[in-house]
């Protein structure tokens, strides 16, 4: 096998956001195993990513550099697309990852909530696909969006992160228009794939799981994989969002 076969994303760079841990962390494994290098964002998880970080350099000295920001700062698609630049010369890949996720019943909506699951779900990922945009057009870029399959269901109380990634799906389309044909874009919505980190009823659980047609949940190696196949193997596809769900959307 060539290395070329090998490693199909040789000389190709990664900008993530979240990338720290749970399914970011993974996607970054995944890519970087193919190659990449990889400007990893975090915000508060610096144990993870500098620890994310130590692994992977010791397969590849150099091949990824953190950096730390808060997504609300108006100033930080700039500075993480600064420092992709300033440490591999170019981006070729960037997957909008991190999110906010919290309930929010009507009734009790804030406007701090709406700015923070808004800026993080929605606003970041646009302001950032711009700042990218021009080494991105450069290279033959790939912006990739993590959704959500509650874009086209809404979550009982989670109005505004419903709402975020809606939107997050039509800017997915708009960017695709936009962008191409130099940079393609496209968008993953995962289903239970990862159960949130807050208590959950074992109860929603089974009838989340019932509600998929493979009676099963996924892994975050699912949605890695599928970030996979459209860095390497889908040079034809953008526009789209790909339900990685089990079925739970049908």
């Amino acid at each position: 096998m060539t290395e070329t076969h090998a490693h199909p994303l040789n000389d190709r760079v990664l900008l993530i956001t979240g990338g720290a841990r749970r399914v970011g962390a993974e996607i970054v494994r995944t890519l970087h195993g193919a190659g990449a290098s990889v400007l990893l964002h975090y915000r508060d998880s610096a144990a993870a990513a500098i620890a994310l970080a130590h692994d992977l350099n010791g397969i590849r000295p150099n091949s990824v550099v953190i950096e730390r920001a808060s997504l609300l700062d108006a100033a930080a698609p700039e500075r993480l697309v600064e420092a992709a630049l300033g440490a591999f010369g170019r981006i070729d890949v960037l997957i909008n990852n991190a999110s906010t996720f919290y309930p929010t019943p009507v009734g009790d909506i804030t406007e701090a909530a709406w700015n923070d699951l808004m800026g993080t779900n929605l606003k970041a990922p646009l302001f950032l696909s711009q700042a990218a945009a021009p080494s991105l057009r450069a290279h033959d870029g790939l912006i990739i969006n993590i959704i959500d399959i509650h874009a086209l269901r809404p979550l009982r109380n989670h109005p505004v992160y419903s709402i975020a990634k809606a939107g997050l799906a039509m800017l997915t389309k708009a960017l695709a228009r936009e962008l191409g044909p130099q940079i393609r874009v496209n968008g993953i919505a995962p289903g239970p794939v990862l159960w949130p980190e807050r208590p959950m009823d074992e109860e929603l659980r089974r009838e989340i799981i019932a509600k998929t047609a493979l009676k099963r949940h996924g892994t975050p190696q699912d949605i890695a994989r599928t970030a996979l196949f459209l860095a390497q193997d889908a040079p034809y596809i953008t526009g789209q969002i790909i339900a990685v769900d089990g079925g739970r959307s049908i």
